[in-house]
C-alpha cells in the first residue's frame, strides 16, 4: 500500500530544506531502485567515478547522499574505504540491506543532517561525494552554504568534492526533456516536473502500479553552484556533462562539479603560469589593463579589426574580424570550439549566439574572466560557454577533445609557442579546424629592430607567417586556401584607430578610471607598433589549418 505523502494544501509552498525527510515514505523507497535500475546505472556511469577518483589518490570516500545504496556499493567494490550518510533512515536500511545483497559489503551507515555532517560524522575524508541530485534538497542559500563548509571541513587538505545536479538551467530556460539514459535508467517509471519556478521544481514519479509520488526540490543553476563552492574555499572547480568532460550536442541532462579543497597560496598560484604567460596573466590582471581594455579597445572583442575605412569604430571592425573568421568554418549546433586567450569572451558569444556551438573559453587572466561571465550571464550564454582559468602552454582538456581550435592575437604571449602548437595537436580531432591570428614580425624581420615593442611586452621574439606555417605542417597540419590570409595593413589602422582612440578618452576623463602612467606608457607602445608596421616589419592576418587531410 502507498503510503501518503504529506504536502498540505498546496504542496508548491512546500519549499523547506527539511522537508525531504518526509517525502521519502518507506513505500516510495521500496520503489526507488526500480527507478534508477542499477544495471543500466552501472552501465551509463562505466568507470567515472571510479576513474575520478584513482586519478587523485582517493582512498577514502564518505558518501553524504547514500541513497538505497548504488554509490556506496560500487565504491567498496572498488576498495575504497567507505563511510555512508543520508538524512533518511528507510534509505539507509534499504542501502544497507543492498550492500549485503550485492557482493557482501557491510556498509558502515550514518543516519546525519548535512548542516550538522560533523558533529554526526566523524573523520577526515580524501573525498566527499554527493551524488543523485541530492544537494537540490536544500531550500534556503544559507542552509546550502552550511552544507558545502561542513562537506569542505571534513576533507582532507587535499581532498576533493564530487557533487552532481541535474540541468536545472536547460529545464528553467527551455523547458523538460531528459534522454532517460544516465541516472534514472528504470524502463517502467515515468519521472517527470509537474511545477518549475525558480525557486521549485516538484518532479512526478509514476510507477506501474499507478503509484504516484513526488519530490519538492530546489532548481540549482550551473553557475550559481560553482559560485557558492567557491565561496566556501574551493580554490579549482572542473564541471562535466552527463561524465563527458566537453559534452556536445543536446544539454546534458546532469552536470557533475569536481571541486579540490587544495588551497594555493599565492607563490604556489604564480608557479602555474611561467616566464611570458606570466607576465601576461600579471598584466591582464590589473585594474588599469581591465579599465583600458574594457574602455577603449573594443569592449568585448580585444583583437585587432578588418576596418572598412580609417575612422571606423574599433568595435565594428574588431567584431567584422570574428565574423570572418567564423564564416571558414562550417559551425553547428554539434560544434564544441576552445577560444585560447578568450580575452572578455566577445568572440565566444559571438559564436554561441550565432551557431549555437559549445565554447569552451580559456584565458589566464582571472580578472577577465569574471568579465565574461558575467556578460555571458546577462545574454543567458552561461549554459554554451564554460569559462576556465588556464594556459595555452597547459591546456586542461583531454586529447581530440575539440573540432574547431580558435585564438584571437594571443600566441605571441606565449614564451613557447612550439609547446602551444603541440597542445593544439593533442586537443584536436582529427580533421578538426584550427583558425587563428597574431600579431607577428615578418620572415627575415632585421635583428633587433622591434626591440622596443618586444620590451614592452616582455618577449624574446614574436611567431612570424613562416614559423607558424612550418611548424604546423610538422604536426599533420593541412593548410585551408593557402593557409594564411595576410592584412598587413590592418594592423597599423588598427593600432593607429586605438592611439587616436585613447588620446579622445583621455581628453573625457579616462584618467578616472585608467592611471596617467598607464595611458602614456599605452600610448608610447602603441606608436610603436604603428611605426613597426608602418615600415613592414610586422604583419597580422588570419591563419586556418586542419588537423589530417585538410579536407
Amino acid at each position: 500500500m502507498q503510503q501518503v505523502q504529506e504536502f498540505g494544501d498546496n504542496p508548491v509552498e512546500v519549499r523547506e530544506t527539511g522537508h525531504y525527510t518526509e517525502e521519502y515514505v518507506p513505500s516510495f523507497v521500496e520503489k526507488w531502485d526500480s527507478l534508477i535500475d542499477w544495471e543500466k546505472r552501472a552501465a551509463s556511469e562505466g568507470n567515472f567515478f571510479i576513474d575520478l577518483l584513482r586519478e587523485r589518490g582517493v582512498k577514502s570516500v564518505l558518501d553524504v547522499a547514500t541513497g538505497t545504496g548504488f554509490h556506496s556499493v560500487t565504491l567498496l567494490a572498488a576498495e575504497f574505504d567507505t563511510v555512508s550518510a543520508d538524512g533518511s533512515a528507510d534509505m539507509l536500511a534499504m542501502a544497507f540491506e543492498n550492500g549485503m545483497k550485492r557482493g557482501g559489503h557491510i556498509l558502515r551507515v550514518v543516519q546525519a543532517d548535512w548542516r550538522w555532517l560533523n558533529r554526526d560524522v566523524h573523520g577526515e575524508y580524501d573525498a566527499i561525494v554527493c551524488l543523485g541530485n541530492s544537494f537540490t534538497h536544500l531550500f534556503s542559500e544559507r542552509d546550502r552554504r552550511k552544507a558545502l563548509a561542513e562537506f569542505y571541513a571534513m576533507l582532507k587538505h587535499d581532498g576533493i568534492l564530487v557533487l552532481d545536479q541535474r540541468n536545472y538551467d536547460a529545464m528553467l530556460d527551455d523547458g523538460y526533456s531528459s534522454k532517460h539514459t544516465y541516472y534514472y535508467c528504470g524502463e517502467d517509471v515515468t519521472v517527470e516536473p509537474e511545477h518549475v519556478d525558480e525557486g521549485l521544481c516538484r518532479m512526478r514519479y509514476t510507477f506501474p502500479d499507478d503509484s504516484v509520488y513526488h519530490l519538492n526540490m530546489f532548481p540549482l543553476r550551473k553557475d550559481y553552484t560553482r559560485r557558492l563552492m567557491s565561496d566556501v574555499g574551493f580554490q579549482r572547480i572542473e564541471t562535466f556533462g552527463d561524465f563527458q568532460h566537453t559534452y556536445r550536442g543536446e544539454q546534458p541532462d546532469f552536470f557533475v562539479h569536481v571541486a579540490e579543497k587544495e588551497y594555493l597560496v599565492e607563490d604556489e598560484e604564480k608557479e602555474r603560469y611561467t616566464g611570458a604567460v606570466s607576465t601576461a596573466r600579471s598584466y591582464y590582471n590589473s585594474p588599469d589593463a581591465d579599465a583600458f581594455y574594457a574602455s577603449v579597445w573594443g569592449g568585448e572583442d580585444i583583437h585587432i579589426g578588418l576596418y572598412e575605412s580609417p575612422g571606423e569604430p574599433i568595435a565594428d571592425a574588431s567584431r567584422r574580424t570574428v565574423q570572418r573568421m567564423a564564416a571558414k568554418l562550417e559551425l553547428t549546433e554539434e560544434s564544441v570550439v576552445l577560444d585560447l586567450g578568450s580575452g572578455f569572451g566577445g568572440s565566444a558569444r559571438y559564436l554561441a549566439e550565432t551557431y549555437g556551438c559549445r565554447v569552451l573559453a580559456l584565458n589566464l587572466s582571472e580578472v577577465e574572466n569574471q568579465r565574461h561571465r558575467e556578460l555571458n550571464s546577462a545574454r543567458g550564454l552561461s549554459d554554451r560557454i564554460e569559462v576556465v582559468d588556464g594556459s595555452f602552454e597547459d591546456i586542461p582538456y583531454n586529447d581530440a577533445q575539440v573540432d574547431v581550435v580558435w585564438s584571437q592575437d594571443a600566441f605571441l604571449h606565449s614564451g613557447n609557442r612550439v609547446q602551444v602548437l603541440e597542445e593544439i595537436a593533442r586537443v584536436l580531432r582529427p580533421g578538426g579546424h584550427l583558425i587563428f591570428t597574431d600579431p607577428m614580425s615578418v620572415d627575415g624581420c632585421p635583428t633587433g629592430v622591434l626591440r622596443p615593442i618586444l620590451d614592452r611586452i616582455h618577449l624574446d621574439d614574436m611567431g612570424s607567417p613562416g614559423f607558424y606555417t612550418r611548424e604546423l605542417a610538422r604536426l599533420g597540419f593541412s593548410a585551408v586556401d593557402g593557409g594564411f590570409e595576410e592584412h598587413r595593413e590592418q594592423l597599423v589602422t588598427h593600432y593607429a584607430r586605438v592611439l587616436e582612440e585613447t588620446g579622445h578618452q583621455e581628453a573625457q576623463g579616462l584618467t578616472r578610471k585608467v592611471s596617467h602612467d598607464y595611458l602614456t606608457q599605452m600610448k608610447k607602445g602603441l606608436g610603436h607598433w604603428v611605426d613597426g608596421g608602418r615600415e613592414e616589419y610586422l604583419t597580422w592576418g588570419i591563419f586556418h589549418f586542419t588537423l589530417g587531410d585538410g579536407r
